[in-house]
């Protein structure tokens, strides 16, 4: 009975949230563009479902995904777990970090649909799986660094400012058409599967480890997923480049 009533405060805010999108878009159909909608009924059954989706996804995000992360990292950083205070002392921190990076990012639906495109687009010239495998590899090293910067307790800028370093001098030498691709791709990882287990392992490592605080700690692991794979997908590139010119030199 809770999670029905859970489900419906969900649908209700849902449904709040929506509506100024739905504003927008009908008010410039028939305000400006001063046009009837085609397929209507099939439009109003689209956005029932959109809203419907989203409400359950919110549902489940709170009832299972959360949780979920933040029980692991709590797991994981638990003294009985950890044999010692020092930061090698949370390898197992690192490597599952470093794998649900990689996993929920393979698995990403808005990462597949871009790099399904860019191999269409580039006539196969980028392959979409070799896209995605550098884009997770990417997000699961940014997700590995940003879960030692909780655990160290480093400030996050240095990172941060650090690697858009490496980003702009990697721009300068990357072949020009995987910039943008590049640069997107960086931004196709903070979607719908990704986030959730993202913010809830690292608010869970920042909640469990001692000294750090939930809101200056454990937030920033989506900046390091969003940073990292800019310099893996233009390393993937640089390297088939590379490559080329062996081969035909």
């Amino acid at each position: 009975m809770e999670l029905m009533l859970e489900l419906w405060r969900t649908l209700l805010d849902t449904l709040a949230d929506v509506a100024p999108i739905v504003l927008v878009l009908f008010g410039f159909q028939y305000g400006v563009l001063r046009q009837p909608l085609r397929q209507f009924p099939q439009i109003l059954v689209g956005l029932a479902c959109v809203v419907v989706g989203l409400a359950l996804f919110l549902v489940g995000l709170e009832q299972a995904l959360f949780p979920l992360g933040e029980l692991m990292a709590s797991q994981l950083t638990a003294p009985d777990f950890i044999q010692g205070q020092d930061w090698w002392d949370y390898y197992w921190v690192y490597l599952f970090a470093f794998a649900i990076g990689f996993a929920t990012t393979i698995a990403e639906p808005s990462l597949i649909a871009v790099a399904i495109k860019a191999e269409e687009i580039s006539g196969g010239t980028i392959r979409a799986l070799g896209l995605r495998l550098a884009v997770a590899l990417g997000v699961a090293v940014g997700i590995a660094l940003g879960s030692y910067r909780i655990v160290v307790g480093d400030p996050l800028q240095w990172y941060i400012l650090s690697g858009y370093l490496v980003v702009v001098i990697q721009t300068r030498f990357a072949p020009p058409a995987i910039v943008p691709l590049a640069y997107d791709s960086g931004g196709v990882t903070t979607s719908t599967v990704t986030v959730p287990l993202v913010a809830a392992l690292g608010l869970g490592l920042a909640s469990t480890i001692p000294g750090r605080s939930p809101l200056i700690d454990g937030f920033g692991l989506i900046a390091f997923a969003s940073l990292f794979p800019i310099m893996t997908v233009m390393g993937y590139a640089q390297l088939n480049q590379w490559r080329q010119r062996r081969s035909t030199g």
